[in-house]
């Protein structure tokens, strides 16, 4: 399967999108977050009503990437992306890059001028680096996991 054409990206805000596609974010992100990574912590934070999702979805509507985008002041003083997410058994397509190339564009487009910070887990630094994110600090553990902040100029 070509990852680039199969793939159908859509943008989601809280009151929009279906029960079966809330369902599916979800399951998506337990699966891998806290089964594949055995990381117990607390991934229904309160934000997601106040986030719009970014859901890639393949021809017959499987979820198989996702995150989700933070306008500035609900997270950081920044815009934010997070809980950026590929369903295992469509890793090697690098959706991960188009994921994160569709949600960088959104989110200039949605807060101009906006710098963007992430909190990214620390073995995934380099390939935030390679999208133009910088790293700001110490690597700090959370959750078990050690995660560095990160941000991009506007």
């Amino acid at each position: 399967m070509s990852a680039a054409a199969a793939v159908h990206w859509r943008l989601w805000h809280w009151n929009e999108w279906s029960n079966d596609l809330l369902y599916a974010a979800l399951q998506l992100r337990s699966a891998v977050f806290v089964v594949e990574q055995n990381c117990v912590f607390p991934d229904m934070d309160g934000l997601d009503p106040a986030c719009a999702h970014l859901c890639g979805c393949d021809e017959s509507g499987r979820l198989l990437a996702y995150a989700r985008l933070l306008a500035p002041g609900v997270k950081y003083e920044e815009a934010s992306i997070g809980r950026v997410v590929t369903a295992r058994d469509a890793r090697g397509l690098k959706l991960g890059r188009q994921l994160m190339i569709e949600a960088l564009r959104l989110t200039r487009e949605r807060h101009p001028g906006s710098p963007i910070k992430i909190g990214a887990q620390r073995y995934l630094e380099p390939f935030y680096g390679s999208l133009g994110f910088v790293t700001l600090g110490e690597a700090y553990l959370e959750d078990n996991i050690w995660h560095v902040d990160m941000r991009m100029a506007c």
